[in-house]
Order: structure tokens, then sequence, then C-alpha cells
């Protein structure tokens, strides 16, 4: 399967290439498609250096040229740059390509981490992606709580739930596969894409509790 991540020369994508290019055919995308070629080196020699040999492969190249291979397409990308960097992508994809939204609408405030679409009345991230979708249903948003500073490190152990929404179940169920092979990691479905909000505000929350409580690259597991 190729996996394509757009913003994948940032911690999180560098994370998610590390962690499945074990079974997959990563493909880094940036707007500078030589910053994603070099990307692609450094993380094949980090992950050969973890795992010795990998089954899969990275490579890097311009997000356009990712967009058109995947057969997942994780949108490794802020809140606010959704309107200018998915028009032109999701028009390209595969019809069968699962997108995958870890997006999160927040900013920082004195009071502290908010939530954009409850303190300015904005859309959450998965409506704003899905708007740009051809097939609206295989878009899955996932994620969102994973603490980017362990996912990096591919010997790191992680022990979180990930909350999962959306409206096939193809897509969910290859999303869900996906969680299930980063050790650690168990898939947790809130319901449809219109409950994705409660995902992507799960993370505001959970910033405000580790500043305030000094936790360190907290995660959140439903005991």
């Amino acid at each position: 399967m190729k996996i394509g991540i757009i913003g994948g020369t940032g911690g999180m994508g560098k994370g998610f290439a590390l962690r499945w290019c074990q079974k997959h055919d990563v493909l880094v995308g940036s707007r500078d498609a030589q910053r994603a070629s070099d990307a692609a080196v450094e993380y094949t020699t980090a992950a050969k250096e973890a795992y010795g040999n990998i089954g899969g492969t990275i490579s890097g190249t311009d997000n356009l040229s990712v967009a058109k291979q995947s057969d997942v397409l994780v949108l490794a990308i802020p809140y606010e740059n959704i309107d200018s960097v998915c028009p032109d992508l999701l028009a390209n994809v595969k019809d069968s390509c699962t997108v995958v939204s870890p997006i999160v609408p927040m900013t920082k405030t004195e009071t502290g981490f908010e939530f954009i679409p409850l303190k300015d009345n904005k859309p959450f991230a998965h409506q704003s992606v899905q708007k740009y979708m051809k097939n609206k249903s295989k878009l899955v948003s996932a994620f969102h709580v994973i603490s980017e500073k362990k996912l990096v490190d591919p010997k790191f152990v992680l022990d979180y739930d990930i909350f999962v929404c959306g409206d096939d179940k193809e897509s969910i169920d290859t999303v869900n596969s996906l969680i299930l092979e980063i050790a650690g990691l168990r898939p947790i479905f809130l319901g449809s894409g219109a409950l994705a909000y409660q995902a992507e505000i799960a993370t505001p929350l959970l910033l405000n509790a580790m500043i305030k409580n000094k936790l360190k690259n907290p995660g959140i597991k439903i005991l």
C-alpha cells in the first residue's frame, strides 16, 4: 500500500514514515520536492538503523505527485492551511483513496489552548477538509492525540487510544489497521464524520492538562 503524507517533512510526517515503512511504501510530500526527497533519505537511514531491514520504502516528492499516487493520504498540515492546500490536492486523488485528517483547529491564548470552532464559530477540521473531497465518505479523522515527540522515536512503544471518526467502513477499517500496526496504539471508533469535532477537541484539552499539571507528552487511554 502506498501511504502519502502531505506535510511529510514535519515531525508528525517523520513519525508516520518511520512507523509505517516496515510494511508499506511511504511517500513524503512537501511543497519543495527536493526537501521531501532529502527528508526521505534521512528517514530511510533512521528506519534502517532502528529496524535493520524494512519491508517498504520511503521516497519524497512534491505534494501533488504524492496525492495522485497514494492509496492512503494523510494531511499533516495546520488548520489554517486547509483552504490553500486541499482544493488542488484532493481533486487529484484516486477515487479509492482514503484521506486521513489528524488536523486540530486550535490556538494558544492567555487562557490556554482553545478550540477555534468554539472560540471563533468556525468549522471544525473534518468539515473544512470534507468540502474538497470528491467522495466525501472516504475522509477519516484520526491521530489527534498522539505525541509527536514519542511518535518519531521508532523504538518507543506507545500506549494510547486513537479516536477514529468516519462514514465509510472500508476506509475506517484501513485506518484502524494502520493504527494497530503502530505498537501500543488502539483505535476507538467514535462515530460518523459529523462527530469528528469530539476527537479534535481532545487535543487542546490534553495540552492544557499537560501544561497545568506538568505532565510529559501525555496521551489518552480509555480503561
